[in-house]
């Protein structure tokens, strides 16, 4: 069995290891108070009037969010900054600011990262 070149090696892994960094970088949106943020056209949701509650479809999932969830993701239209999100849910919901926006940002961001939510720079 002939060997394959050290530089051959080196050459691939390093390739690979920028491909995996490419994808991880390109494709995390790091989630701010200006970020946009709006459901990707193959997630939608939608109210379930069986069960009485709203109900999050995406390939292969079926998600059932509580009520502060949906509230946050019906918000997420594209028309309105995270900071917008934030201080309407702050009043809405008649708490402090920082403690919604800590809470937002986590769960915008976890749902960023499962690519169940896409985001735009205002």
């Amino acid at each position: 069995m002939p060997m394959s070149h050290p530089a051959t090696f080196h050459q691939a892994r390093l390739f690979l290891k920028t491909m995996d960094e490419l994808q991880t970088n390109r494709m995390r949106i790091k989630v701010t108070a200006e970020t946009v943020p709006s459901l990707p056209a193959h997630i939608r949701m939608q109210f379930d009037e069986l069960r009485q509650k709203w109900v999050v479809l995406a390939p292969e999932r079926v998600l059932w969010p509580d009520d502060v969830s949906v509230d946050i993701l019906k918000r997420c239209t594209g028309s309105h900054s995270t900071g917008a999100i934030i201080d309407a849910l702050a009043k809405e919901y008649d708490a402090d600011r920082g403690e919604v926006e800590a809470d937002v940002i986590e769960f915008l961001q976890d749902w960023s990262d499962k690519r169940m939510l896409q985001s735009k720079v205002d």
